[in-house]
């Protein structure tokens, strides 16, 4: 049986959440050797708040709780793994000497497991190498965070975007499975791939275990944000616009898990300061303490209409809020609006481009609605119980490498 694994990282952080947290440790639980090729940038490794390890972490090959740790200069890699937009022609002689792929077949394993579109054309690389090298059929698996190209972000033009689709499709025919985080996006792959085997492995936590159901006895109402602040991602002026609103009605509190990155930081207005709890970036697995208190939990994914990402999106903050029994405020977006409608577990404000007061006018309506916060709060803690939490989601993991391994 099978029993090497290696995940192949072109730009997430070595301890993300999903990748090592979650994957290569269940993995690991259940007997596999587990590797992870991770890159460094300018030399570094980053915490999750975004700050450079400067004592830890500084050999090229570490182990860290079990898990065996393979670094490379993300910079020195780039050239080469752009040429996935050149003929294929190139490839191999010159996409696939990049230090990704080459330190990845070192690592002989079993199966590869990619997390990137850069990853990915390195996993093909992989592939193709060992076969050819090595004689050995290996699995090739890409955990598709996020859909790239995003068909509707202005970010790319029309020829970019169909260049970076037909290169992807390309790749995919040589993919033995494919992970991903939404049914929408499970969807997309299979309408243009209808053969392609295809699972939704959800971003959700391990199930809280000193869970308590929430009474909402309180009169005030604390909402609750996990993730960054800064101009671009987090809503930084709308936590502020519904702190100013809601204060002037209620005891009120927007608690902020996350926040300001490495470098930066985030200027509460003075008036603001009691409203506005920073509890700054906090260990994974300890998140569920600091969102007991809180009633609500707040997303707002800004430009909807422009990024197919974000409308299929089922962030990891979404999952963290209903583990802990917190119902969610969301934007108009369609896959939550799906999930909440399903499950009766949040509240969708009915407009993709929600403002301050628009959220504001639905937390105070919620707060005259105990019970209803009641009903969604345990609705929200049963269908991860029953279907979504991490626990759930292992066992799709597993199932999907038992069946790499028997075929």
């Amino acid at each position: 049986m099978s029993k090497k694994i290696c995940m192949v990282v072109a730009y997430h952080p070595f301890m993300d959440a999903r990748i090592f947290k979650k994957e290569a440790k269940s993995l690991q639980k259940k007997g596999y050797s587990v590797t992870m090729i991770v890159p460094r940038k300018n030399g570094n490794l980053f915490d999750i708040d975004g700050s450079p390890f400067k004592k830890q972490f500084r050999n090229k090959v570490f182990t860290h709780e079990g898990i065996k740790f393979v670094t490379y200069n993300s910079e020195s890699s780039k050239r080469q793994l752009n040429k996935v937009l050149s003929d294929e022609s190139v490839w191999e002689s010159q996409g696939f000497t990049n230090p990704l792929t080459q330190l990845a077949i070192k690592e002989n394993a079993d199966i590869y497991h990619t997390h990137e579109y850069l990853s990915l054309f390195a996993g093909v690389g992989i592939k193709r190498l060992m076969k050819k090298v090595k004689g050995k059929e290996v699995k090739l698996i890409y955990d598709s965070h996020e859909l790239t190209p995003d068909p509707l972000h202005p970010r790319y033009s029309e020829e970019k975007r169909k260049l970076l689709k037909q290169k992807l499709l390309t790749m995919l025919k040589e993919v033995d499975y494919v992970i991903t985080v939404s049914d929408s996006i499970k969807s997309w792959y299979l309408s243009h791939l209808p053969k392609l085997p295809v699972e939704v492995i959800y971003n959700s936590p391990p199930l809280a275990k000193d869970y308590l159901v929430k009474d909402y006895s309180s009169n005030g109402l604390i909402i609750g944000y996990e993730g960054n602040i800064d101009d671009k991602k987090g809503s930084k002026e709308k936590i502020f616009g519904i702190s100013e609103i809601c204060s002037k009605k209620i005891d009120f509190q927007f608690k902020i898990i996350g926040g300001s990155r490495y470098g930066d930081s985030v200027l509460t207005p003075e008036h603001l300061r009691s409203n506005i709890n920073l509890i700054k970036w906090v260990d994974y697995h300890s998140i569920p303490k600091y969102l007991k208190d809180v009633d609500i939990g707040w997303i707002d994914l800004e430009d909807v209409e422009y990024s197919l990402n974000r409308t299929y999106s089922l962030p990891n903050k979404f999952f963290s809020y209903l583990n802990n029994g917190i119902p969610v405020v969301v934007n108009k977006c369609h896959e939550m609006e799906g999930f909440i409608r399903t499950h009766q577990c949040g509240y969708v404000v009915d407009k993709t481009n929600a403002t301050s007061q628009d959220f504001a006018d639905a937390l105070l309506s919620l707060h005259d609605n105990k019970n209803k916060l009641k009903e969604m709060s345990k609705n929200g803690r049963k269908v991860m119980e029953n279907l979504y939490s991490w626990e759930k989601m292992e066992e799709r993991l597993f199932t999907i490498y038992q069946q790499l391994q028997t075929n």
